[in-house]
Parts: C-alpha cells; sequence; structure tokens
C-alpha cells in the first residue's frame, strides 16, 4: 500500500514540550505517526518516559526535542555572560545601541550588600548614570549640529538616527551592572548544562538566576531539568587552576597588542579544496589531498572562485570551510565584546573582566568636550573596582564600564570567519566592532591568500582608518 507524504506541526499550545520530545523518541522504535504518538500520550506518561530513558539511561538527545522560549528580565550585564555562554541557544537582549538607560537601572550585588564598600558602589553607579545621561544630552546636541538631514527624512526618522549615534558613543558610560532583559530560546539539554553552569558560578546573582529558571523551567519541563544541581568539577575548577598556576595567576603582562595571531593552518586552503574534491569524487582523502597539493596557485585560484565564487548575499558557504582555523588574541572594548560573544560557534576563552588593560575612548568624547568628565568616570570606575575587590575579587567586574577592555582567545574556522566579518564590518555594525572585524579580515587575508577576495566587505575601511578615525584612544 502506498503511504503518502505527511508534514505536520505538533502544536506547542496543545502538546507540552516534554510530550512532543516523546512523541519524536518513540518513533524510533513504533511505526505509528507522530500524531497516533502523541495522541497516546499524557505529561504523567511523558514524565515517566523521561524519568527512565533521559535521566535514567542518559538519552540525553531526547531533551533537544523539548523547547523553551524563557524571558529574563532586569539581571546585570555581567550576568548576561554566563547566561549567554551556551552554544546551542538563541538570546535577543537590550541593547545599550538603540535604547537609554534610566538613571536607577543598575543591580547591586549581595557581595557588597552590608558592606564596608556598600555606599560608595552606589554611589558611583549613580555617578556613572548621572554622567551618562548627561553625556545621552550633549552628544545628542553635537550630533544634531554636525550631521544634516537627508533628502525627504522625516523628523522621526532624523531624531532616531541622531539618537543611534549618541548611544552608540554614550554606552561607553555604562557599568557592567546596568539591567538587561534577555530573551533565551534553548532545549532542555542545553538548558540543563545552562543551569549548572549558572548554579556553579561565583556569583551569587548569577546563581539566584539559575534557580530561578529552573523553578520556571519545571512549570513545562518538569522531569528533564529537576536533576541540574550544582557541579562540583565547574566550582573546583578555578581553585584548582590557581593551584597548579601559582607562579603565573598574579604576574602582569608585558604583551599588550591588541592583536595577535597565535596560530592558523598552515595547509588549510589545501584542506578546504582537498575535503570538496573527496565530496565531489571517488578518491580518499589522502589521494585528493595529494592532488590538490601538486596544483599551481593560478590553479587552486581558479578552483576557488568556480566554488565559492557565486555565493549570493544570503547564501551560507560550503561547510568545507571549517576545515581551516586561525587562532587570535584579541583586546577590544566591553561594548564589542559584548557584541563578539554572540558569535558562539567559534572557541572563546576570555579573561576576567578587569581595568588591566586600560579603556577606550571614543573620539566623540573629545569632540563633544566630554573628555575631563569620561576620563574622570573611568579612573573613578578603576579606583572604586580595587576597593570592592578586597572584599570580592569577583564582584569588582561589575562597576566597570563599558569602555573598558577585555582579552579574548579565539579560534573560528573560516565559514564562521566569513559570517563574522561580512556581519561585523558593514556599515550599520558599531565601529568599535568593525575595528577588529576588518583586522580579522586582513589577518586572514594574508594567512589564506586563495580565499583572500571572499573575505573583502566595506573596502572603505580598514583596522587602522577605524581606529584614527573613531577613537581618541582604544586601551
Amino acid at each position: 500500500m502506498t503511504q503518502n507524504r505527511r508534514i505536520y506541526l505538533l502544536d506547542p499550545k496543545i502538546l507540552s514540550p516534554e510530550t512532543i520530545a516523546v512523541t519524536f523518541a518513540k518513533t524510533s522504535r513504533s511505526p505509528k505517526s507522530f500524531y497516533e504518538i502523541a495522541s497516546e500520550l499524557s505529561d504523567q506518561r511523558s514524565a515517566n518516559f523521561h524519568e527512565k530513558w533521559v535521566v535514567g539511561y542518559g538519552h540525553s538527545s531526547v531533551a533537544e526535542h523539548a523547547v523553551l522560549h524563557i524571558a529574563v528580565e532586569n539581571i546585570s550585564r555581567l550576568a548576561v555572560e554566563c547566561l549567554e555562554s551556551n552554544r546551542l541557544a538563541s538570546y535577543t537582549e537590550k541593547s545599550s545601541r538603540y535604547q537609554i538607560w534610566d538613571e536607577d537601572h543598575f543591580y547591586t550585588p549581595t557581595e557588597v550588600k552590608d558592606t564596608v564598600i556598600e555606599d560608595i558602589y552606589i554611589k558611583t553607579c549613580k555617578y556613572l548614570f548621572e554622567n551618562y545621561l548627561q553625556a545621552v544630552k550633549i552628544t545628542t546636541e553635537y550630533f544634531s549640529k554636525i550631521m544634516a538631514r537627508d533628502v525627504e527624512e522625516s523628523d522621526r526618522g532624523y531624531s532616531n538616527r541622531i539618537n543611534a549615534c549618541s548611544a552608540d558613543i554614550c554606552r561607553y558610560y555604562l557599568p557592567a551592572s546596568s539591567l538587561a532583559n534577555v530573551g533565551v530560546s534553548i532545549n532542555a539539554r542545553a538548558l540543563e548544562h545552562a543551569i549548572r553552569k549558572m548554579l556553579s558560578h561565583p556569583l551569587r546573582e548569577v546563581k539566584k538566576i539559575g534557580q530561578e529558571i529552573k523553578t520556571v523551567s519545571l512549570e513545562n519541563v518538569p522531569t528533564l531539568v529537576k536533576h541540574a544541581d550544582q557541579n562540583q568539577y565547574l566550582t573546583q575548577i578555578e581553585n584548582e587552576a590557581s593551584i597548579i598556576f601559582r607562579d603565573n595567576v598574579n604576574k602582569k603582562t608585558s604583551d599588550q597588542n591588541w592583536f595577535n595571531c597565535v596560530g592558523f593552518d598552515m595547509d588549510g586552503e589545501l584542506q578546504i579544496l582537498s575535503a570538496l574534491l573527496y565530496r565531489f569524487s571517488d578518491l580518499s582523502f589522502h589521494e585528493a589531498f595529494e592532488h590538490i597539493s601538486q596544483l599551481a596557485p593560478e590553479k587552486l585560484e581558479q578552483i576557488t572562485d568556480s566554488l565559492l565564487g557565486n555565493l549570493g548575499q544570503y547564501d551560507i558557504p560550503v561547510r568545507e570551510m571549517e576545515y581551516a582555523h586561525i587562532n587570535l588574541d584579541l583586546i577590544i572594548d566591553q561594548g564589542a565584546y559584548f557584541e563578539f560573544k554572540r558569535h558562539r560557534m567559534m572557541t572563546q576563552t576570555v579573561k576576567s573582566f578587569s581595568p588591566e588593560f586600560g579603556f577606550a575612548i571614543p573620539k566623540t568624547i573629545e569632540k563633544a568636550g566630554l573628555l575631563n568628565n569620561f576620563t574622570s568616570a573611568m579612573k573613578k570606575s578603576q579606583e572604586v573596582f580595587y576597593k570592592i575587590q578586597e572584599v570580592n575579587p569577583h564582584a569588582a567586574a561589575y562597576i566597570l564600564p563599558n569602555a573598558f577592555n577585555r582579552r579574548i582567545l579565539f579560534k573560528m574556522n573560516l565559514r564562521t570567519a566569513l559570517h563574522f566579518v561580512k556581519l561585523r564590518t558593514a556599515p550599520n555594525a558599531h565601529f568599535a566592532i568593525r575595528r577588529p572585524a576588518q583586522r580579522i579580515a586582513e589577518e586572514i587575508r594574508n594567512k589564506f591568500p586563495i580565499f583572500a577576495k571572499f573575505f573583502k566587505f566595506n573596502e572603505k575601511e580598514s583596522s587602522q582608518t577605524l581606529e584614527d578615525t573613531y577613537f581618541t584612544k582604544v586601551n
């Protein structure tokens, strides 16, 4: 008997996430349709299934079919870092580019409450927010004077453009204690790991967020995350590392270069092209690599152009580009890092947030007459950072504004790099992220010349011209 193709949705308005997950899991052993399987299930039967197979036998992939959409409001931007550190999830957060923070929208960590530095912490946060809001007014007036209205641009459109430019500059005042909202879409398997990380985090705020996320998630997935608890390995790793590396932990770096290439696949281009030949031929990879290695550079460029030259604006390049990697050590300001960290398909290792690598000063701050004000605010926050550090080293970062720099070690493949460079060098991207994006593109063009032409976007700018145009200083 001929079976007709059927494609349909399992409606999350009718079926719980756990029931949907069980429905898909049972198809591996049941000849019934998904609809028939689902009609036989209840929430309790689904919970029993997960308890036996996911929890008991470790078939965790089943939990990936249960997806939750979690609204997280009024958490610090410092806490956002942990929340968004999970690779297999989707996030949208309150943007410092398009919104203006109110003066009292900051978090006071329990680590500083009822301590000798509580008063100075709160006063410094208020001081930073007062200066931030004052800078918004001043830079708005400044941009209104130097930016002409476009032909046929409406009053609202012109005002929005001015306000966006102002927000892009003034975000440098905002401390990590600034409150934000984050929308999270995540499957139950990834969520369980995320909760464990939060419950094992040194900051009490993050731990509380993890517990609250677990509590609300249990309403929809009562079985799949109920065993997500603090993880001893995660809590001990920092202490273990401080012991193992005790001779180097407190040393200050002498390398303040903002961009270092620390490794790349020297035969990465050949790896990519060999993998493509492997896919479209009967050759083994060894044979394909041997053939590609013998070709002249001109022939390699010709092959590359034929295979990748027709990429459209919205096309995703072939997966074989993932066979070549580049490793970079980067110093960028905290505002830029908040955009950079969203690219989670790469591997990132970020140092804790501290004043060690200085702070950036946007050139508009100086042009608008705010240089002394801004510099004083940064120095004030740095002084308070060290005072808080004496009480609690982890909580000190709450007081640091977006202007202060972060150092990141990361590894990306060329497929990820192409997406990153294309998105972050676009004219509408913030200048603070366009600078490292252009520098990454420059390095890739140098290290992988056959693919150089595919890493040319917004060629009117370079990392150096961006620095010269937009920054008084970068560290």
